[in-house]
């Protein structure tokens, strides 16, 4: 019998967005089970932080400052990825922006930017990324997509839309992908208690109804989301493609 593997040893992960968050707690996870991770943010001074944090556990990370939604920067990023590992094998498209606002408050200046960083952006990196992992003969996307892909409120049209289309472009990549090696599967967060949620997460209104309306009747915790992308980035997730993951603590199969 052939137990499933969940090691990450020899293996190259880049995670984006992962200064803080559900992407920090992704990097430590990879890197506590054994990948070479390399953290992706915008500031020095982020970066730095993570890195203290990811060191404090023991792990190894290292950091690559540059903007996921400029082509040049996302070039020169994986030019220099190839230049010191030679490959990557793993993938995590964890940036994300959250812009609520009724359908028609929004300029189109900011769809766009929305759009671009939540949809367009994955869609590059993946697209460029995946020439180093077909040299390798395989690899691993998992994008970070959201319950808000399958489920719509309003509000919160444009953001719904771009998750919409992160999962749609989950499918589409393993279609497109899987003849190389290469899996791409995504894992769709629910309710979570990360630093850009602390004011909600304070709001005992939110809380009560977050005890009904999810199976497990609380927030998540931001280490909960990591064993998820840890699956699917290992050996145990070989034959598992095209597939959205929630990790929503019951939200959408609860009533």
């Amino acid at each position: 019998m052939n137990l499933p593997d969940f090691s990450l040893n020899g293996k190259t992960a880049l995670v984006t967005g992962a200064t803080r968050g559900l992407g920090l707690e992704i990097a430590k996870l990879l890197a506590l089970s054994g990948a070479s991770v390399i953290i992706n943010g915008r500031s020095d001074e982020s970066l730095n932080n993570a890195v203290a944090i990811i060191s404090s556990t023991g792990a190894t990370v290292t950091p690559l400052k540059f903007d996921v939604a400029s082509e040049t920067d996302v070039k020169k990023a994986l030019s220099d990825i190839k230049e010191k590992y030679g490959h990557l094998d793993i993938l995590v498209n964890n940036v994300g922006m959250r812009d609520r606002r009724g359908l028609f408050e929004f300029e189109m200046d900011s769809v766009h930017k929305l759009i671009n960083t939540n949809l367009i952006a994955p869609f590059n990196l993946s697209r460029q990324a995946t020439q180093l992992m077909i040299e390798n003969g395989k690899g691993r996307i998992i994008n970070m997509t959201s319950i808000a892909g399958p489920l719509a409120d309003a509000g919160d049209t444009v953001y719904t839309m771009a998750k919409g289309g992160l999962e749609a472009l989950t499918r589409a990549l393993a279609a497109e992908l899987g003849m190389y090696g290469i899996t791409v599967n995504a894992v769709a967060p629910g309710f979570f208690a990360t630093e850009s949620n602390l004011d909600v997460v304070a709001d005992q209104e939110i809380a009560t109804w977050l005890s009904k309306r999810t199976s497990l009747g609380r927030w998540g915790e931001p280490f909960e989301i990591a064993g998820a992308v840890l699956f699917f980035a290992s050996d145990a997730a070989s034959y598992v493609t095209g597939q959205v993951l929630a990790v929503d603590g019951g939200y959408l199969a609860h009533l």
